[in-house]
């Protein structure tokens, strides 16, 4: 079955495209990685999937269309991880990751024991256990991207939207993130749509990306079929050498004028 399916999908800002005429379909526990140069429309489509902006054209989640379903319903099904989040001043880490059970409450309902379990194993499988008291101001930027996802998987969706999660990040924290969500993925089934500016990082982790450029899709497929060096040079202008590692393209950037 087919978690999230975009046809024909438009979006932008006040009434002007961004994002043009995109299509793609992702099979539950799927990866795909949303890329492309800056400006391209990454963002504008993930914030579109995610209902934070209008748009035209059909998306359709778990089978159902996203405009049939109202905000809960919809934030029950899909969990949304903002490129630059916003972290409440004095707020702890448990206060903050509760925060991602705010769907399956009632009105003025507080939280219960479940919604404080869910929290707890959420915190602990991304190892925060012990930071769990700590208020989010004196996190580290890793500790902090993992509160942040701790708070979208504690909304306990199918699918989760990842913009640029690596944002901000070392090489070295920023792979210890990425194999995060593919475990979590793995062992539960999640959906996972990203956009990642990093292209060996997109084409290690995605099962498929998709390519957009000015707006509109131009590739759609497995990474080594997307990521050709003559694909990334038109569509980056820039100079680079694709190679293949384990079965996975690794984008190298080249000097022109040493590429002799």
């Amino acid at each position: 079955m087919k978690s999230l399916s975009l046809s024909g999908v438009a979006a932008g800002y006040g009434g002007d495209p961004v994002v043009r005429d995109v299509s793609v379909e992702v099979p539950d526990g799927g990866w795909l990685a949303i890329v492309g140069p800056n400006g391209a429309g990454k963002s504008t489509l993930l914030k579109t999937v995610a209902g934070l902006l209008p748009g035209s054209g059909e998306i359709r989640i778990h089978g159902m269309a996203a405009e049939s379903l109202s905000r809960k319903e919809k934030a029950r099904e899909v969990g949304y991880s903002p490129q630059v989040p916003v972290l409440p001043e004095g707020l702890t880490v448990t206060d903050y990751v509760l925060l991602g059970r705010t769907p399956h409450l009632g009105p003025l309902a507080r939280e219960g024991a479940r919604d404080r379990s869910i929290v707890d194993e959420t915190l602990v499988r991304l190892d925060l256990g012990d930071l769990a008291g700590r208020r989010l101001s004196t996190l580290s930027g890793g500790e902090r991207q993992r509160a942040v996802l701790a708070r979208v998987l504690a909304q306990r969706t199918r699918i989760l939207l990842l913009d640029e999660p690596t944002t901000g990040l070392d090489i070295g924290h920023a792979q210890a993130l990425l194999e995060l969500v593919d475990r979590l993925r793995r062992e539960d089934g999640t959906t996972v749509v990203s956009t990642l500016h990093d292209l060996t990082f997109a084409a290690q982790y995605a099962d498929q990306l998709l390519l957009l450029d000015s707006g509109r899709a131009v590739a759609v497929g497995p990474p080594a079929e997307v990521l050709t060096g003559e694909v990334v040079a038109k569509h980056y202008a820039a100079e680079v050498d694709v190679i293949d590692h384990q079965g996975n393209p690794v984008v190298v950037p080249v000097r022109a004028a040493r590429r002799d």
